[in-house]
């Protein structure tokens, strides 16, 4: 039991590294950058609250427990913008396989049950391929959109975004998982882009 304690709490203490990683998105009201740590925490409650939004089928327990973990490995990688070099760098193989080993590194401090079973959430969100993930994939493109609303551009300004590239790199993601919740956000946004 000692070592089982020592090993979880090892991870815990690991994960509190997220509090200090930065994001390309601020707070709502513009007034310092978020950190990964908040994120999780932001969309964890998102999840909670536009559950109702969620298609038929969705456990939201699981797609909360997926919003806690799916950033975890920002702590070796760090925060890759979405609209950061036209988009390429966020998906690119360099960073999934710099991704994974950060998997490898911070699940692996946990004892092997929960190691294998954190992992597969993580990997699960990654792939993006079940109910639950998507939902997940499209409320980690919501918040930022709603915080970048809410702050006057933040991210759209810095990265010269255009309309386009946001429905492509964000749009489609949130139509796949949380179609209503695209077609409410899609109009609060059209009138920033002119």
């Amino acid at each position: 039991m000692t070592d089982r304690l020592a090993a979880q709490f090892a991870f815990l203490n690991e994960a509190d590294r997220l509090k200090s990683v930065l994001r390309a998105t601020t707070l709502c009201d513009g007034s310092r950058p978020e950190n990964s740590g908040e994120h999780s925490w932001h969309l964890a409650l998102y999840a909670l609250t536009l559950a109702d939004h969620a298609p038929e089928g969705v456990d939201i327990n699981r797609v909360i427990r997926m919003l806690l973990l799916h950033d975890l490995v920002e702590i070796d990688v760090g925060d890759v913008p979405i609209h950061s070099q036209n988009g390429t760098a966020h998906a690119s193989p360099e960073t999934q396989a710099a991704e994974s080993r950060a998997a490898d590194r911070i699940f692996g401090l946990l004892p092997p049950d929960l190691a294998a079973e954190f992992r597969t959430l993580w990997e699960e969100f990654e792939a993006a391929r079940t109910p639950d993930a998507l939902f997940a994939k499209a409320l980690d493109r919501v918040q930022p959109v709603m915080a970048n609303l809410q702050s006057g551009g933040g991210t759209w300004i810095t990265y010269d975004v255009t309309f386009d590239q946001l429905q492509s790199r964000v749009g489609t993601k949130i139509e796949r998982g949380a179609p209503r919740l695209w077609d409410w956000v899609r109009e609060k946004v059209r009138p920033y882009f002119g």
